[in-house]
């Protein structure tokens, strides 16, 4: 004959310590499962893709074309939310204090790696306050002048600043821009510091340029190739390690002369940090094939950019350039002594 354990009675402590346990297990029980669901039910409805700069700029557009691939896997809309201000800290800051369920995200360029060095009271730290999802594209850099200015290509570009220092000014898209980095960049590479104008926006240092109001820019393809094809500029090259299939004939500046030079402007896509790996997953996987749609990859053509490669695509991919981004950024604005706040 079985023999069960003898039960407390009802109503003693003991039975009512034994029914709060059950009740504790069984919630558990319920609430895994019940989570398991809401993983496999993301998304329920619209993500927000953050963008830190206007409406039109360089990473807007990159923005838009990965937002509108992404909804076709999701089976959700992808809306980017242009918010701007401090060099993209702004949306960062948002981002990484949101709601860590993966229905909102950010997409940032170079800026995520030079804000610590940037700006001293940061509110986020890069590395440890976000999810990461993937790499998205490079974008290349034109150096630019007016279109009277004398040189006509990168050595006699170089001798002419060296010559005239006090007078030639380099403009940029304001501080933090990419703009900016490579214009420092520039700077030191031939030994030369010379007037910079930072403008609110790539789009307004473009214009001052046609205008021929200031001398020299660095920026983004996805800005100057028109530009450039209708011959209103100068091209003294590509920012990039090799040459470019949009500007196939353009030199590199490497090849004018300047050792290592290198600087692209890269996307990433980034979510609160918690956020939980499933929906990183499914993130990741609708970037993954939104970088293979024909679409996005005619657009990125059109554009000057580059698809990066699969390994990229992920979000090692990601924190492990990012890592490096900040570690190659950071002593180069602390030497030029720029700050941002």
């Amino acid at each position: 004959m079985t023999t069960f354990p003898q039960l407390p009675a009802i109503g003693t402590s003991k039975w009512r310590g034994m029914t709060w346990a059950a009740l504790a297990l069984a919630a558990v029980a319920v609430a895994v499962p019940g989570q398991g669901r809401a993983n496999d039910a993301y998304p329920s409805k619209p993500i927000v893709m953050v963008v830190p700069f206007a409406a039109g700029g360089p990473t807007d557009v990159v923005a838009r074309s990965v937002a509108a691939a992404m909804s076709k896997t999701l089976g959700q809309s992808v809306v980017v939310e242009n918010r701007l201000g401090a060099g993209g800290t702004v949306s960062a800051a948002y981002v990484a204090k949101a709601a860590p369920d993966g229905y909102t995200i950010l997409i940032h360029h170079n800026g995520m790696a030079t804000a610590p060095a940037l700006y001293s009271k940061l509110p986020y730290k890069p590395l440890t306050d976000f999810s990461f999802v993937g790499q998205v594209a490079d974008v290349p850099m034109t150096l630019l002048g007016r279109h009277d200015l004398p040189p006509n290509n990168l050595p006699e570009l170089v001798t002419y600043i060296q010559k005239n220092q006090n007078k030639v000014n380099l403009a940029n898209a304001g501080l933090g821009a990419v703009s900016q980095l490579c214009g420092m960049l520039f700077q030191k590479a031939i030994g030369v510091d010379v007037q910079t104008i930072p403008y609110q926006g790539t789009a307004p240092a473009m214009t001052a340029l046609l205008g021929g109001q200031v001398d020299v820019l660095c920026d983004q393809t996805t800005q100057t190739l028109t530009h450039i094809k209708a011959d209103k500029v100068k091209l003294y090259g590509v920012t990039t390690a090799e040459r470019i299939p949009s500007l196939p004939n353009a030199p590199t500046l490497r090849e004018g002369g300047l050792k290592g030079f290198e600087v692209k402007v890269w996307h990433g896509i980034y979510a609160p940090k918690g956020t939980p790996p499933a929906v990183i997953n499914k993130l990741n996987g609708a970037l993954r094939a939104a970088l293979k749609d024909p679409a996005v990859a005619a657009r990125m053509q059109d554009l000057g950019a580059v698809i990066v490669p699969e390994d990229k695509q992920t979000p090692e991919g990601l924190r492990t350039w990012l890592a490096s981004e900040i570690d190659k950024w950071s002593p180069i604005i602390k030497a030029a002594g720029v700050k941002a706040d």
